[in-house]
């Protein structure tokens, strides 16, 4: 199961969101389940960030979504976001894995 969120800081905002979400993708390595975590930013706008997130099935991505770590970051990205981010769920097609 995949995931991508899609998040933009307001004016300003856009390190401290950059260091919440780093801090989180290091709490995120150690729930089981996650395959993969990956934040990226724009290189037109560095206040757009986009993460890549993989996981074994639904169960995984509710026990992410469930965790002290994760409703502490929602909660600190709340006052830095210019609007609510964009999350879509997808089904894998296709990897390429080298």
């Amino acid at each position: 199961m995949i995931v991508v969120a899609k998040l933009t800081a307001k004016d300003g905002m856009d390190k401290k969101l950059k260091e919440i979400l780093v801090d989180m993708v290091s709490k995120v390595k150690e729930e089981e389940g996650t395959l993969l975590y990956s934040l990226s930013c724009s290189q037109q706008d560095p206040k757009q960030f986009v993460i890549y997130e993989k996981y074994v099935d639904m169960d995984a991505f509710i026990h992410h979504s469930s965790t002290a770590h994760f409703k502490e970051m929602s909660a600190a990205l709340a006052p830095l976001l210019d609007g609510a981010p964009e999350i879509g769920l997808y089904d894998e097609v296709a990897e390429l894995d080298k």
